[in-house]
């Protein structure tokens, strides 16, 4: 009895300490009836780049305008990835990027990039793209802060709005970040109607703003008084409903805060009215040491480097090892338990 109430608690959300995080996390309701967010979301509701696409496209050195042609997606994956980086998209896109089809639903992935530092990174990007026909790169300049710019955001989903508006989840993410579709998918379509207002992630809450003048990312009292940054999920990967990806988009324009592309994200979503939705299945930044039955019940782990990528793959996919509920259960708190490395 004891070993079926604990299975009961994985699956229906998440062993003990997750099982409050969780609770504690569930967002909080958004206030429609202000007028600012009535006016963003019927902006949203309104929104139509698609007689745009020739202007939208110079914002774009690699469009990758057929990437959705015809294609009426149930997920969309933008992976953010650095222009040099071609070693670890090639790792990505042998493992977990490699399927097109989540229970029979089109799944579609793509890296999206900014602006390469010189032009000979520009040239090996290009092959790179000619031979994979996965890659979107935006005019948007590096930036070393985590999760990158706000710029690069911004223009990501610019582009979904205008290239791939069908697309039901798009969901954002790292290239060092080993995703699980299946699950992801899983619980997507687990869900008891198609939803908006859909912005799941690890859900980072209470998070102090920084207050410190000497760092590029002071956010002053004067521009931001409140004790804590708004609820937002991180960036390593979170998914957003196709009406989440306009009404971000359209609330952009109006935040100026110098903060990370993350946290942008979620001064965005509060301005359209949108609450995140937590689930500890995304591992935020932490890199979960690997056992194949935790791995197939989470959604994600981060800093995952090429090889160890593959390496997992081999595991999970090559081998095939299939877990009980009870194998899940504990490879579950196994993996939670364990020190991070």
């Amino acid at each position: 009895m004891f070993v079926q109430s604990q299975l009961r608690k994985l699956f229906s959300g998440n062993n003990e300490t997750d099982f409050v995080e969780e609770y504690l996390l569930q967002p909080t309701p958004g206030v429609y009836t202000d007028a600012a967010v009535v006016s963003v979301r019927e902006r949203a509701r309104k929104l139509d780049l698609s007689n745009l696409k020739e202007n939208v496209s110079q914002g774009y050195p690699l469009t990758n305008p057929e990437a959705c042609r015809n294609s009426d997606l149930f997920l969309l994956v933008l992976v953010f990835s650095s222009p040099r980086d071609g070693p670890q998209r090639d790792a990505v896109r042998k493992t977990w990027a490699n399927q097109t089809l989540i229970q029979g639903f089109p799944v579609r992935v793509l890296f999206f990039m900014g602006s390469s530092q010189t032009p000979g990174t520009q040239e090996m990007l290009l092959r790179e793209s000619d031979r994979s026909g996965d890659i979107v790169q935006g005019h948007a300049a590096a930036d070393p802060a985590p999760h990158g710019s706000k710029e690069r955001t911004v223009l990501a989903l610019r582009w979904v709005i205008t290239f791939c508006p069908l697309a039901r989840f798009v969901l954002l993410t790292e290239d060092t970040v080993f995703v699980n579709l299946p699950a992801i998918g899983g619980y997507l379509l687990g869900l008891h109607r198609h939803p908006e207002d859909l912005y799941l992630g690890r859900v980072i809450q209470r998070d102090s703003p920084d207050r410190d003048p000497s760092s590029p990312g002071y956010l002053p009292p004067s521009l931001y008084p409140e004790k804590y940054l708004p609820e937002y999920c991180d960036g390593t990967a979170y998914v957003l409903s196709q009406d989440v990806v306009r009404k971000i988009y359209v609330a952009s324009a109006a935040v100026r805060a110098p903060v990370p592309a993350d946290v942008f994200v979620g001064f965005c979503a509060q301005r359209a009215g949108v609450a995140p939705t937590h689930s500890a299945r995304f591992s935020g930044e932490k890199h979960i040491q690997f056992n194949p039955c935790c791995y197939r019940y989470l959604f994600t782990s981060a800093g995952i480097r090429r090889r160890d990528m593959e390496q997992v793959w081999w595991e999970l996919e090559v081998r095939g090892k299939r877990c009980s509920l009870l194998q899940t259960y504990y490879g579950y708190k196994q993996c939670n338990c364990n020190p991070c490395i």
